[in-house]
């Protein structure tokens, strides 16, 4: 099926999953890489996070054309101890590294009962709480950061110092899906800048500062004349240090204006981004089950709370993305007019027919 250039497009997950799969191999991945990349970025849209799924997919594409993310890139051990290791990328996806790396933290944790894995020679990493998630799965407590380019002020200042810096963590549960916070340490993630700017929306005018330092509503300003704010203010900008701290400075990643930017750099330089996976294994201090029904009552407890007036309930982080992720199951995942053209432009790019993947709506 074709649609105009403007119009949204909807998507089986099945078929967003095999779109994404294929794509990734005719970049060059090798089967097992084309799938753990798309499941990251499918993951995303799946949640309901639109600017971190397949709306990526063009960029990485041309990354890895051009050679700056490897398609053959291999994640390797450099150095390790039983709670530590220290990884280098290989400037391959940072979706690839990923997965990886958290893998590595999850068996040290497993014997060790915590680890830490240190990641340099990194790309852009997309909806890091997938990789937290993938700890939660194997019944540890996960977390995960990633660095970027200076893009947030620091509170007072006119120009950017730090990166978003993406802080997450999953908690596995029993009876419930686990806790889940996927968080830019800016106000909102730069993602959502752009695609305000594409859709010509105007932002909160807490998003951003302009080159005086003052708030502004207007998203056609960022990023060249104007950088994002931090998240709580000091509060935001302290734990944005604390990810540039375990994501670059332990792991000898490059940071603050070191990392290259992986959309406007040109597509045969590698951008050294940084990140640290942390896994905490409940298990070794106690039984599994006992620490799952644990976390369990405390969501019980939170769930019991009385609401405020006009709100149906209180809900812990990630119960909106699952809830999104079952209704998509059904429903296909529904893609608005600016995503739609950015799968349009990865399909032209990757040489692939969106009619072969089951488009609908």
């Amino acid at each position: 099926m074709t649609a105009s250039p403007a119009a949204p497009l909807r998507l089986t997950v099945a078929a967003l999953r095999r779109f994404l799969t294929d794509a990734f191999l005719t970049a060059g991945l090798s089967h097992d890489d084309a799938a753990t990349a798309a499941d990251v970025l499918a993951l995303a849209d799946e949640f309901g996070v639109s600017t971190h799924g397949v709306k990526l997919l063009p960029g990485y594409l041309r990354r890895l054309a051009g050679g700056g993310a490897r398609p053959a890139g291999r994640p390797r051990v450099l150095s390790e101890g039983p709670a530590w290791a220290l990884v280098d990328g290989d400037s391959a996806l940072g979706v690839v590294i990923g997965p990886y790396a958290m893998r590595l933290a999850i068996a040290k944790a497993q014997t060790a009962g915590i680890a830490y894995v240190g990641v340099h020679n990194g790309g852009h990493f997309g909806a890091i709480g997938y990789f937290a998630l993938l700890a939660a799965r194997a019944g540890l407590v996960g977390i995960a950061t990633a660095n970027d380019i200076p893009s947030v002020v620091a509170p007072g200042s006119r120009q950017a110092v730090l990166g978003t810096n993406p802080l997450a963590y999953a908690v596995p549960a029993g009876r419930h899906p686990p806790i889940l916070l996927d968080m830019a340490l800016s106000t909102v993630a730069g993602g959502k800048v752009y695609q305000a700017r594409a859709l010509g929306r105007p932002i909160p005018n807490n998003w951003i500062v302009g080159l005086d330092g003052q708030p502004s509503s207007d998203a056609g300003l960022y990023p060249e004349q104007a950088s994002l704010v931090p998240a709580g203010s000091y509060k935001g900008f302290g734990l944005a240090l604390l990810v540039e701290t375990l994501s670059g400075l332990l792991s000898g990643a490059a940071v603050t204006h070191e990392i290259a930017s992986w959309m406007t750099t040109g597509a045969d330089q590698p951008t050294r981004h940084g990140a640290g996976f942390v896994a905490i294994d409940p298990a070794v201090w106690g039984d599994r089950a006992a620490f799952l029904a644990r976390v369990d009552g405390l969501i019980d407890e939170i769930h019991a709370a009385r609401p405020a007036a006009g709100v149906e309930r209180i809900v812990v982080p990630g119960e909106h993305e699952f809830d999104h992720q079952r209704r998509v199951a059904e429903t296909g995942v529904t893609f608005s007019a600016d995503v739609a053209e950015a799968v349009r432009r990865a399909a032209q790019m990757a040489g692939l027919s969106l009619s072969d993947y089951e488009a609908v709506g």
